[in-house]
C-alpha cells in the first residue's frame, strides 16, 4: 500500500513549523537562506517551504555553530566539501559500474570453428581467417 507520507526532500513545512522543528528562531533560519546555507524551495507567491532534510540540515548547521564553534563561513565551506563529497561519490559509482561492465565485455571469449570443425579461441582484435563455407564465430562469456 501506498504511503501519503511525504518524502524527506519534499518541501511541506512553512517557515515557522521548520524553526519550531528545528529548534531555533524563524529569523535564524531567513539568514541562514541568505546566507546559503540552508535554500529552501519558494512557493509561487515567494514564500519559503522547508523539508525534512532542510530541517536536518538546520540542525545540523546549529550543531557545528554552537557545539563545534564554527563560524558561519567555515560552515558554508564544510557543507560546499560535503556536497562535492557526494557529487564524486555518484561519479565513482557510475564510474565502478562501466568498468564491471567492461570486465565482462572482456572476460568474453570469441572462438572461431573452422570448416573442418576444428575450435579456435581468438586473442582480442584477431580475426578469423576469411569466411568460407561452413565458418562460425561464437562469442562466448564466462558466468560468474
Amino acid at each position: 500500500m501506498a504511503s501519503n507520507r511525504p518524502g524527506e526532500d519534499t518541501p511541506v513545512y512553512v517557515i515557522s513549523v521548520a524553526a519550531e522543528l528545528a529548534g531555533m528562531h524563524a529569523q535564524t533560519l531567513r539568514q541562514y537562506d541568505r546566507l546559503g546555507l540552508v535554500t529552501p524551495s519558494r512557493t509561487g507567491g515567494g514564500g519559503r517551504r522547508y523539508s525534512s532534510r532542510d530541517v536536518a540540515l538546520l540542525r545540523e548547521v546549529q550543531r557545528l555553530s554552537q557545539e563545534e564553534g564554527i563560524s558561519l563561513a567555515g560552515i558554508a565551506r564544510i557543507l560546499e566539501l560535503e556536497e562535492q563529497v557526494e557529487t564524486l561519490q555518484r561519479q565513482v559509482d557510475q564510474l565502478t559500474e562501466r568498468l564491471d561492465d567492461a570486465r565482462v565485455v572482456a572476460q568474453a571469449r570469441t572462438f572461431a570453428v573452422g570448416p573442418d570443425g576444428q575450435i579456435v579461441a581468438l586473442r582480442p582484435g584477431q580475426r578469423a581467417d576469411r569466411p568460407r563455407s561452413g565458418t562460425s564465430l561464437v562469442v562466448w562469456g564466462q558466468r560468474t
